[in-house]
């Protein structure tokens, strides 16, 4: 439409984008510090014009639509990174954890060792005294109450990551639940050709947090989006969520899809941490310290009875007989007498003689695991925890710092710059400034012809 009222429509169109360019850039301020939030942009066409005979005229502006800026091949990494980044911390905590019941130098099971073959050491010169007999037995049980202790904790520890398993699915079927029904909402949005963009955020916020318990893989669907987890165990199709369950099984929490048992096939997030550490790490270290305590009692237990006691009887065990295997050594570690007299410290059957000390201080230098010696092996255990320990610390670092290459990547394309929407918002203004004086003039233009014929 030509004319001064095709004028009056152009500005108009003009007051109307610009407000609503306006209130793009009014929701990206609002929402400067909102986490995952994708900045808007509007994008402003040029109307289709109208052709009277030769001349085309224009028909002002339109807001094609309200753009939401992200990246999807970043989202995926950052899903992915976040998988591994989580997975890292939670083994990383439970290894630091497990590591302070090593760490003391001057207690725990290798400090009780030293002090057992130091009391054997201090009985020698005067193998009668019931003093040193007693001495030799309470470093005998201190040594067998550090490895049941320390059996123990890690025992509650590995119950403990049990518990957090259970309350982990828990979290995983209450995430994909929501992530279902807001997949559901962009659907219905988007069917009526409505823009979802600030959903998509809330939704892409919820798979990151999702990444964070469990490896996940997103799909994108004509229904939608579909998450799996990396074996392709679907936990969300479109607006449906498929939850994940927890059952008993061999005395630990196993993870199920339906009546698929998924456990060992989890490989990224805090999840998968847990069980790391739970099926792997620690009962690695169990079977390391019964290893340990089923051969140093049995080598003691060889050598006492290799002697006589006080009496002049042929000695027995100094422990309690370690299991058969050697499984739960540790945990049941405990000493088979509890009278000084019965420690076989002769060699001859007489109460003066030493003898079979030597034999007994002899154990120090034997390989009784592994075909290493007691303290070697017990050394090699710990430095192999402080070294998963480092290990785990180094990765988690390079992890983190990759994650925040991403996040600034992310940042340098969906973040809101305060700056760029102020200089928006003048531009904006200036331009609504201008079409409503283009309104106002040629409101006077019409009013002019309007009443032309009266004057």
């Amino acid at each position: 439409m030509s004319g001064l009222y095709g004028s009056l429509s152009v500005a108009l169109s003009s007051l109307l984008a610009s407000q609503q360019a306006m209130e793009t850039s009014t929701n990206n301020v609002a929402n400067a510090n909102t986490p995952g939030y994708s900045r808007q942009r509007p994008d402003l066409v040029s109307g289709d014009p109208i052709v009277e005979g030769n001349l085309s005229f224009g028909t002002g502006v339109v807001l094609q639509r309200i753009q939401s800026l992200r990246d999807p091949i970043l989202e995926i990494q950052l899903n992915q990174e976040t998988q591994q980044q989580s997975k890292l911390n939670t083994s990383l905590g439970a290894l630091q954890q497990m590591q302070t019941m090593f760490s003391s130098a001057s207690t725990g099971i290798g400090a009780d060792i030293t002090k057992f073959f130091t009391s054997l050491q201090q009985l020698s010169p005067d193998p009668s005294n019931m003093s040193l007999r007693q001495a030799v037995l309470t470093a005998a049980g201190n040594l067998a109450t550090d490895f049941n202790s320390t059996a123990r904790n890690l025992q509650t520890q590995r119950s403990n990551l049990d518990l957090n398993v259970v309350q982990t699915v828990g979290e995983i079927n209450n995430l994909t639940a929501q992530i279902a029904a807001v997949s559901q909402q962009i659907v219905s949005l988007e069917n009526v050709h409505q823009d979802a963009g600030s959903l998509v955020d809330k939704q892409t916020n919820l798979i990151r947090q999702l990444s964070g318990l469990v490896d996940v893989s997103v799909i994108h669907t004509e229904h939608g989006i579909a998450l799996t987890t990396s074996n392709g165990t679907p936990l969300v199709s479109g607006g449906q969520s498929f939850d994940l369950t927890s059952q008993t099984g061999g005395g630990l929490q196993r993870i199920m899809a339906r009546s698929q048992d998924i456990t060992n096939s989890l490989t990224g997030g805090s999840l998968a941490g847990l069980i790391q550490i739970r099926d792997q790490e620690i009962p690695s270290l169990v079977s390391s310290l019964d290893q340990l305590a089923a051969g140093l009692a049995t080598a003691l237990n060889t050598a006492n009875q290799a002697g006589s006691d006080l009496n002049g009887n042929a000695g027995g065990n100094l422990f309690v007989a370690p299991p058969a295997g050697g499984a739960g050594a540790a945990s049941s570690m405990s000493l088979a007498i509890t009278d000084p007299a019965l420690l076989a410290a002769s060699s001859d059957g007489t109460a003066g003689s030493n003898g079979n000390l030597a034999v007994l201080l002899a154990v120090h230098d034997q390989p009784v695991a592994a075909g290493q010696k007691p303290l070697d092996f017990y050394a090699g255990l710990v430095f192999k925890i402080g070294s998963d320990t480092s290990n785990a610390s180094a990765d988690v670092d390079a992890a983190d710092q990759i994650l925040r290459q991403l996040q600034d990547q992310r940042s340098s394309i969906s973040a809101v710059s305060l700056d760029e929407e102020a200089a928006n918002m003048v531009k904006y203004q200036t331009a609504y400034q201008a079409a409503a004086r283009v309104v106002t003039t040629v409101n006077s233009m019409l009013d002019a012809a309007v009443n032309l014929g009266r004057y």
